[in-house]
């Protein structure tokens, strides 16, 4: 699967395929031209309350990640744009926060990856075989 990240202020290329920005806020200082988005998906972000209590502290990281992800579990509707993009070809997640290692991007694009392979797993299955 083609799922890449990238910040808002680095430029945007053909070669990002189609660009959705995962923040609930829009980038200080970025124009909307120059983000040549496909769709800005705010409610794929994390809540308010979460995004504010993380803070970006690494030290918060891991239950950051756990809080985020029960999020996006109960939060199907507001993927299904990422996912219908993501069967047609390339998607980049654009978001703006400076640690590149710590933020919404990187957990956003490890759920799709984990989910969209387990449900292909599933739907992949043979009833019977996979029960014994």
């Amino acid at each position: 699967m083609n799922l890449r990240i990238k910040r808002a202020y680095e430029a945007a290329s053909p070669k990002d395929g189609d660009r959705y920005l995962i923040d609930r806020l829009w980038p200080r200082g970025v124009k909307k031209d120059a983000l040549a988005l496909t769709a800005w998906l705010k409610d794929v972000a994390p809540s308010a309350a979460l995004r504010g209590w993380f803070g970006h502290d690494p030290a918060r990281w891991e239950i950051f990640r756990r809080r985020y992800r029960a999020e996006l579990e109960s939060s199907s509707a507001a993927l299904q744009p990422l996912r219908d993009a993501l069967s047609q070809g390339l998607v980049t997640l654009v978001y703006s926060a400076r640690d590149e290692a710590h933020n919404q991007a990187v957990v956003l694009r490890e759920f799709l990856l984990e989910t969209s392979s387990s449900s292909r797993k599933a739907r992949n299955r043979i009833p019977g075989l996979d029960e014994r």
